[in-house]
C-alpha cells in the first residue's frame, strides 16, 4: 500500500511540475501533502487514468489531475486535435508566407474556466500552424456551430458542459461542415492526444489568433429569421429563462428581430452565473428547474394579462424546453416533453411545405415517422445524439427527446434552442389566432396517428460499475415480457442493428394488446453518454378512434408505462 501511495505522489508531483495553472498546481500541492496521510484516496481518484476523449469530446469535474478538467488536460486535447486536423487538411500559404492548415473557431460558455480553456485552445492551434479565432464573448453553442459553416472552418471547439452541474466543464469538438465528431475520427483524435509528450514541447504563443467581432453574432441572428414565414402571426406572449446560462441576450434579440413581443425574462436566472445558484441541476428536465419560470409566468399574468408560453434554454442554449398553460396541472403550467415538441415542430414544418428528410434517434418518439410518411417525406432513425442525426442525407429536420431540435440544418447542423424557440412561438401564434393551442394540436395528432406516449426510467449512480452490471444482467437474461406484453424482438445494439453502427444499448420491441387498444410498445436501454446514469426509454402506442376516446387512451398508456418501468427495473436489478 505504501508503495502505491509513493507512486501516486510521484505521478502527482510530475503532473504538478508542468501544470500551467497556479490554481490547480496549488490544489495539487495541498492534496499531495494531505493525501499521503489518508492513504492516497483522493490522488487515486484523480490519477487512476485519464479523461477519455470520445464522440462527446471531454466532460468532467474541474480540478487538478488527468481525471479532471483543467488547463493541462485541455492543452493535450487541443494538441491532439491540431495534429489530426493538420493531417486531414492541406496547408495553404498565408500572406506572411507561412503555411496554414485552415481555420479553427473556438466558442465558450460562462462556466468556471471556460474562457481559460478556450484561450489555451487558440494558443495551441496557432502554435501548430493553424488559424484560430475565438468567438467575441460567452455565447450559445449554436452560434459556434453556425460560425464553423459560415467561415468554412476546418474544425471548431465549444467549451461547455451544457446542463451538467456547476463543478463540471467540457470540450465539444466539431469538424468541417459544423457537425460533431463520430467514429472513427474520435478514436483517431484520442490516439493523437495520447501521443502528446511533455507540455513544454507544445508550442503555445501568447498571441497570433483572432477574436471575431459582433458581426458573427449579427449574421447568426439574421439567419434565425429564415426559419419563420413572413406574414405569419406574431401575437404570442412568452416568459423565458436562460437557467443562468448564455442564451438570454441572443434569444431576446432573435425574438425582437422576428417581430414577436419581447419575452419576459426570469430575472434571477437571466444573467450568466457559473454557480447556478437557483437550481440543483441547470437542466429544464430536472425537478424544480422551472419553478422560477412558472412563478414569473403567474406574476406576469396577474399584472399584465395571460402568458401563452414558457420557454427555457439550457445553459449553452442548444436545447429548448416548452411549457403551456394548463389549469389541471399543479401550478397551472404543463411541461411538454421533448417528444411532444418534436412532433409539433414536425407538423408545423410539414404545413410550411418543408421538403427533405425528417430524422430522429432510436430513443425518441416514433410519432414523427408517421407524420413524415403521411406527408410523403423521407424518414430516418439514427443512434442517440446530433452527431449522428447531422449526418442524415438530405436532412431537413431532426429532433431528439432530450429537448434537442435542428430546424435549420443549412445554418446550424446541430441542435439549436434559439431557432427552435422561434418556430414554437410562430406555431403557437398561428394556433392562437385560430383560438386553438399547442395541446389542441397534440390531441389532433393522437387521433390521426395514435397516442404515442413516452416516459423514462433514469437511474443516477455514484458507482459506474452498477450500470455495467445492469447491462450485463439484461444481456444474460433478456425479459420474455414486460408489462404483460410479449417481447417480440430483443436486439443487442452492441452488435449493430438496422444498419446502425454498434453502440452499448439494448432494444426491445413489444407486441400489442388489442383488448386494451395497445398497438405496440418499445423499450431502449443505454448508459448515458454525458452523465453517470442508466437511461431506459419507453414508448407505448395506443389507438384513438376520436377525441372522446383520448382520456381513456391516456389512462391506458399511463398504466402500461408504469408497468414497463416496474418490470424493467426488476429485470435490470436497479
Amino acid at each position: 500500500m505504501q508503495q502505491d501511495v509513493t507512486e501516486l505522489v510521484a505521478r502527482a508531483r510530475a503532473w504538478q511540475a508542468e501544470d500551467p495553472d497556479p490554481e490547480t498546481s496549488e490544489e495539487l500541492a495541498k492534496l499531495i501533502e494531505a493525501d499521503g496521510e489518508r492513504g492516497g484516496t483522493e490522488l487515486a481518484a484523480r490519477f487512476s487514468g485519464t479523461l477519455q476523449f470520445g464522440t462527446a469530446g471531454l466532460r468532467g469535474e474541474l480540478g487538478a489531475g488527468p481525471m479532471r478538467m483543467n488547463r493541462s488536460v485541455v492543452i493535450r486535447a487541443a494538441a491532439g486535435l491540431a495534429a489530426y486536423v493538420r493531417e486531414q487538411t492541406p496547408a495553404r500559404s498565408g500572406q506572411d508566407g507561412q503555411d496554414r492548415h485552415g481555420l479553427v473557431v473556438i466558442g465558450y460558455d460562462a462556466r468556471h474556466k471556460s474562457y481559460d480553456f478556450a484561450r489555451e485552445t487558440a494558443s495551441v492551434m496557432t502554435g501548430a500552424g493553424l488559424r484560430a479565432a475565438l468567438l467575441p464573448r460567452p455565447l450559445p453553442t449554436p452560434v459556434l456551430a453556425f460560425a464553423i459553416r459560415r467561415l468554412s472552418a476546418v474544425a471548431g471547439v465549444m467549451v461547455t458542459a451544457s446542463h451538467n452541474p456547476p463543478r463540471d466543464n467540457g470540450y465539444k469538438v466539431y469538424l468541417g461542415g459544423g457537425s460533431q465528431i463520430v467514429p472513427p475520427a474520435d478514436a483517431a483524435i484520442a490516439a493523437r492526444i495520447d501521443a502528446v509528450g511533455p507540455l513544454a514541447g507544445v508550442p503555445r504563443p501568447e498571441s497570433g489568433w483572432d477574436v471575431l467581432g459582433e458581426d458573427i453574432v449579427d449574421s447568426y441572428l439574421a439567419r434565425t429569421g429564415s426559419v419563420l414565414t413572413e406574414g405569419m402571426p406574431r401575437d404570442v406572449r412568452t416568459v423565458h429563462t436562460a437557467l443562468h446560462g448564455v442564451g438570454s441576450s441572443t434569444l431576446l434579440a432573435a425574438f425582437r428581430r422576428a417581430g414577436f413581443p419581447e419575452p419576459v425574462p426570469v430575472r434571477r436566472q437571466a444573467e450568466p452565473d457559473p454557480d447556478f445558484p437557483t437550481v440543483s441541476f441547470p437542466n429544464p428536465e430536472e425537478p424544480g428547474a422551472m419553478d422560477l419560470a412558472f412563478e414569473t409566468a403567474r406574476e406576469t399574468a396577474a399584472t399584465s394579462g395571460p402568458v401563452d408560453l414558457v420557454l427555457a434554454n439550457d445553459p449553452d442554449a442548444d436545447r429548448c424546453a416548452v411549457a403551456v398553460p394548463d389549469r389541471a396541472a399543479e401550478g397551472g403550467w404543463r411541461m411538454l416533453s421533448g417528444d411532444d415538441v418534436g412532433a409539433l415542430l414536425a407538423t408545423h414544418l410539414v404545413h410550411k411545405r418543408a421538403r427533405g428528410t425528417f430524422a430522429t434517434s432510436i430513443v425518441s418518439s416514433s410519432l414523427v415517422s408517421r407524420i413524415a410518411r403521411a406527408a410523403d417525406l423521407p424518414y430516418e432513425e439514427t443512434l442517440t445524439g446530433f452527431k449522428w442525426l447531422a449526418r442524415v442525407d438530405g436532412l431537413r429536420y431532426a429532433f431528439e427527446e432530450a429537448l434537442g431540435y435542428c430546424v435549420d440544418p443549412e445554418g446550424v447542423l446541430d441542435k439549436d434552442g434559439i431557432t427552435a424557440a422561434l418556430l414554437v412561438a410562430e406555431l403557437a401564434a398561428e394556433l392562437k389566432q385560430a383560438d386553438r393551442s399547442l395541446t389542441d394540436l397534440l390531441d389532433d395528432l393522437a387521433v390521426e396517428h395514435g397516442l404515442h406516449a413516452t416516459d423514462q426510467l433514469s437511474v443516477r449512480v455514484e458507482d459506474l460499475s452498477l450500470i455495467a452490471s445492469a447491462m450485463e444482467r439484461l444481456r444474460a437474461a433478456p425479459p420474455a415480457s414486460l408489462a404483460g406484453l410479449a417481447v417480440v424482438s430483443a436486439e443487442d445494439l452492441s452488435e449493430g442493428a438496422d444498419l446502425l453502427p454498434p453502440t452499448d444499448g439494448l432494444r426491445y420491441q413489444l407486441a400489442g394488446d388489442p383488448d386494451a387498444g395497445v398497438e405496440k410498445a418499445r423499450v431502449v436501454v443505454r448508459p448515458s453518454g454525458t452523465e453517470p446514469k442508466l437511461k431506459c426509454y419507453l414508448e407505448v402506442v395506443v389507438a384513438v378512434r376520436d377525441q372522446a376516446a383520448l382520456a381513456a387512451a391516456r389512462t391506458a398508456a399511463k398504466s402500461v408505462l408504469a408497468e414497463l418501468k416496474a418490470d424493467l427495473a426488476a429485470a435490470a436489478g436497479v
